[in-house]
């Protein structure tokens, strides 16, 4: 059985892994030549201000007395430059939002494995392809443009990691570090021949990387008077540096100016989703090359900014944001950055016809060189009578455009040029589609034969080994067959040798391999099959039919769950209607009542808000309030049972209230000292790590008596869940703690009620790690609902509050007490395990409910992975590649819920809009979205997860420790 599971644990990791090697590989190409506009450049250099976090909305905006917050920026639009929106694509998060605007391109989701820091692969950028570019700002974003750059010409100065602190007093001094660092830097330049000279030199520029705005937000929310505040600095330090330039330049009038945003940020201070808010950012461009401000009497737009902002006369050019890094080597005269996608906004440029139609025609080359390459490379490793090119955009076409573009230019018909490039441009990226996904529906295939095979194998295995369905399999031991494993391993040569001839990766060995085994151990259980056929025959079919039908009801409840989360309020309201629709109420009433009540008050968290909500921190210390009450009263009644509770015990138990109220007292002065903006007190700090770090060893020293076990691990898990809360979430591991302490109550009275075993008192039965397996009993029918129990209650505990809904509800404000600096990998660690809690408390549940129904924790654990793997099948035919990859779906139905009316649109551009419609301005927005890879990684994470929870689980309720003497290993 080990074995078996070991495989198991080997063949989901495959099955996990297999959703990146098919949907989310990088799209980047390597081998085309560099292409770059023939005519002289508008300008010499560039300088490129990013204010991270920067909403469209919050700089475009007036405020309440009609002024705007900045009025620097607003006098470019009205008088110097051109103005729009930046549209971002999801995830936006700042490394693909940079990389969208300096290499053009949207950046592949294997990125997220090293935190948006490092570079997964390299790519060309525009920065690369300077003559030199100086950068100022943050070290997670600088240095993956300078690693990997072709020579020593990018050169970064970026402030220390530890100033970026959520807890500081002030924010907006890691603009101030900017803005004076670029103001030393050419101060030093007039002393330095060297400098002096580079920094005159043409092709070059100068990126700013502004910070502050986006800390400002994620500590105090865009709404905040320091967000605001902190835009009204930026706009002063662009004014000065613009000024700086105009100044050392000496008015040459040969700078442009770009001015944006890499994401926005939500009202709850988070990003990272497709809301509005995160991906509509400012673009505003001024200087060489870029037209004046046009006065327009109307414009086309869906939505009612332009008269909320009051800028309708003032002609508004939208972009995609990978468009503007075209935009900028067009104007300093760089060759475009190799794995560029953006469609160059020739509206922005103020230059003669000729040349927008010279660098429209260079943009449509750029990008026909990748899909030519991209051609070539599957062509190349796919078997000629196999290979089915792109007909849209075949070779002859591809000169006919071409060469029509340039006979255009000869005639002076520029517009026609513009017009045909963009159709080429919309082609070839479609070409780049289609060559991307062209082994996608082969490799699904392999991959849906695995996983019916897999779960027909573990499905089989527990009719076999773990009930008593088939009682007449023959017992007599037939002489194997050569002629199925000869015919399996026929197969796999064949299937190796097609993938060896087209050059396959070793990836592709794997899935189109790995399914032969599985099928191999499910063919070889023939007889298994056969006798189950039987079996089922005999079974009255309005039976039969009814448990298949109960069985796919419940199976479509969980799998709709990740899409509305009021199902699980639906699944939980059914939860507390069971008892009455079976005897236990007329067996167990108390029992009864106390499962109706705790199933309908833990079926309200799945309504609650998932995002947008405010820290609350009287529900985190009305939570806290509630444990210890619920200590007190336990402590009381065991105190009373002198024989079974020991000095040490209450010791234990003293020392996890103590814990709580040292959690609660964090919890409410980390949150008084940062709204005084004093940062993180280190004290509170070693506190909430001392507790983390204890809280899976202290409940080795209780009871290992059922009760008081299960209660000394809810005590200490609930002082770290305390640490990690904000709001009312912090209330929902005690209660479904208490569902869960009546589930292990209402299985022993089922038990009992269908006479397979005697029940015996809680208080007397304990953890053993070496259970006898003599007591262990076969499977029923009623171990399937066991099962499903099990993993509804996990589904419950990932969905039940609003730390789930997609990845801008993650609040980072959870993690405070821990730490304020930011610190991804650390930040995310903390908001995984408050993620865990409430599973480790399910799953040590489920420990006492096995032991206290006599089932072996091996024969349910098996039909809890059935279920997970059907579910999880379900989601592999629903994932796209478009839309927000972590986004898993609720945030369309909260928009709802709050009065949002909405409808799907077609897909753009491979990316899902929701068009919606606000409840009091009737304004229209566009969400970017979709059904994203999460659910599937979810059920499958959740799936290799179980075995390590389980074993967790088995650790914390079974392992003793003491605090004096020998220590016992475990409790016999």
């Amino acid at each position: 059985m080990l074995l078996f599971f070991t495989l198991g644990l080997l063949i989901h990791f495959v099955f996990f892994a297999s959703i990146f090697d098919i949907y989310f590989t990088s799209p980047l190409v390597h081998g085309m030549t560099p292409q770059f506009t023939p005519l002289p450049p508008p300008a010499r250099r560039l300088v490129l201000f990013v204010a991270d976090g920067l909403r469209a909305d919050a700089l475009y905006e007036l405020d309440e007395n009609g002024n705007s917050r900045a009025p620097f920026i607003r006098n470019i639009i009205m008088h110097e430059g051109s103005w729009g929106i930046s549209h971002t694509r999801v995830p936006t998060e700042s490394r693909p939002g940079h990389v969208a605007l300096i290499a053009g391109f949207y950046e592949d989701v294997s990125a997220v494995a090293k935190g948006w820091k490092e570079n997964p692969v390299e790519f060309d950028s525009l920065f690369n392809e300077s003559k030199y570019t100086w950068s100022w700002g943050s070290p997670d974003i600088l240095p993956m443009f300078a690693k990997g750059a072709s020579g020593d010409h990018v050169y970064t100065y970026s402030y220390d990691a530890k100033r970026e602190d959520f807890g500081a007093q002030d924010a907006t001094k890691l603009d101030t570090w900017v803005f004076d660092n670029v103001k030393d830097f050419f101060h030093h330049a007039r002393n330095n021949q060297s400098l002096f000279s580079k920094i005159n030199e043409e092709k070059i520029v100068f990126f700013l990387h502004l910070l502050g705005i986006d800390t400002n937000g994620h500590a105090h929310r865009p709404s905040s008077r320091d967000y605001k505040h902190n835009i009204k600095k930026v706009d002063d330090g662009v004014k000065e540096i613009v000024s700086m330039f105009n100044h050392f330049y000496g008015n040459d009038g040969k700078t442009t100016f770009i001015f944006t945003s890499d994401h926005g940020m939500t009202d709850w201070g988070s990003h990272g989703a497709g809301h509005p808010s995160e991906t509509l950012t400012p673009l505003v461009t001024w200087g060489a090359g870029i037209k004046y401000p046009q006065r327009v009497s109307a414009q086309q737009f869906d939505d009612a900014f332009l008269k909320e902002w009051r800028l309708e006369n003032w002609k508004r050019l939208d972009v995609n944001q990978a468009d503007i890094a075209p935009l900028m080597t067009s104007l300093i005269g760089v060759p475009f950055p190799l794995n560029s996608v953006g469609i160059l906004p020739v509206d922005y440029l103020n230059n003669t016809d000729l040349f927008k139609a010279e660098s429209m025609f260079t943009n449509a080359v750029q990008i026909l060189e990748q899909f030519k390459v991209k051609m070539t490379q599957k062509k190349e490793v796919t078997l000629p009578f196999l290979f089915t090119p792109f007909k849209l955009l075949s070779d002859s076409k591809q000169f006919n455009i071409l060469r029509k573009a340039r006979s255009y230019i000869k005639h002076r018909k520029f517009d026609e040029v513009v017009s045909l490039c963009k159709e080429l441009i919309h082609l070839a990226l479609k070409g780049l589609s289609y060559y991307h996904t062209y082994d996608r529906f082969f490799l699904g295939v392999n991959v849906v034969i695995g996983f019916v095979g897999w779960i027909s194998y573990a499905s089989l295995l527990i009719i076999k080994s773990h009930s008593n369905l088939i009682k007449g399999v023959s017992k007599e031991v037939k002489k194997p067959s050569h002629l199925l494993p000869c015919s399996f391993v026929a197969i796999g040569i064949l299937v190796a040798f097609f993938l060896l001839i087209q050059a396959c990766p070793w990836t592709y060995y794997v899935y189109g391999l790995l399914p032969l085994p599985i099928w191999y151990a499910v063919l070889r259980e023939f007889q298994v099959i056969q006798d189950l056929v039987v079996s089922v025959l005999t079974y009255p079919l309005s039976h039969f039919v009814g448990y298949l039908l109960a069985f796919t009801l419940g199976i479509e409840v969980l799998v709709l769950s990740f899409f509305y989360r009021y199902m699980l309020t639906a699944g939980l309201t059914a939860f507390a209607a069971w008892p009455f629709l079976t005897r236990l109420w007329t067996r167990a009433k108390m029992t009864s009542l106390s499962w109706t009540f705790f199933s309908l008050l833990l079926a309200v968290f799945p309504l609650m808000p998932v995002v947008g909500r405010k820290p609350d921190i009287s529900l985190v210390m009305g939570a806290g309030l509630l444990v210890l009450l619920l200590s007190l009263c336990v402590v009381t009644s065991l105190m009373k049972r002198k024989d079974s509770f020991i000095k040490e015990e209450l010791l234990v138990h003293l020392l996890q209230v103590l814990s709580t109220v040292l959690s609660m007292y964090v919890v409410y002065s980390t949150q008084s000292s940062l709204l005084r903006k004093q940062g993180l007190p280190l004290m509170n700090q070693i506190i909430s790590w001392a507790t983390l770090a204890s809280s899976l060893v202290v409940p080795l020293l209780s009871s290992p008596v059922l009760f008081q076990r299960l209660f000394s691990i809810l005590l200490s898990l609930m002082s770290t869940y305390l640490l990690l809360s904000t709001g009312y979430e912090a209330l929902f591991p005690l209660v479904l703690s208490c569902l869960m302490f009546v589930w292990i109550n209402i299985e022993q009275e089922t038990l009992q009620q269908s006479g397979v075993c005697c029940k015996q008192k809680l208080t007397s039965i304990q953890f053993s790690y070496n259970t006898d397996i003599t007591q262990f009993r076969q499977l029923y029918l009623d171990d399937i609902r066991r099962a499903f129990f099990l993993v509804f209650f996990l589904v419950t505990a990932f969905f039940g509050t609003g730390n789930i809904a997609s990845i801008n509800s993650f609040d980072l404000a959870s993690v405070y007490c821990f730490l304020t600096v930011f610190s991804p990998f650390m930040m995310g660690a903390l908001m995984m395990w408050k993620i865990l809690i409430p599973f480790v408390l399910v799953m040590c549940a489920f420990e006492a409910v096995q032991l206290t129904t006599q089932l072996s924790s091996k024969s349910l654990f098996l039909i809890v992975l059935v279920i997970s793997d059907i579910m999880a099948l379900h989601f592999f035919f629903l994932v796209k590649d478009y839309g927000s990859w972590l986004d898993i779906g609720t945030r369309d139905l909260s928009i709802q819920r709050f009065g949002y009316s909405w409808k799907v649109l077609e897909p753009v551009h491979g990316q899902l809009y929701l068009k919606v419609l606000e409840p009091d301005t009737n304004r229209q927005l566009y969400l970017a979205g979709g059904i994203s890879i999460s659910h599937y990684v979810i059920v499958m994470s959740m799936t290799i997860f179980l075995v390590f929870l389980n074993g967790l689980a088995q650790l914390l309720t079974t392992k003793k420790l003491r605090l004096c003497g020998k220590p016992k290993s475990h409790f016999m």
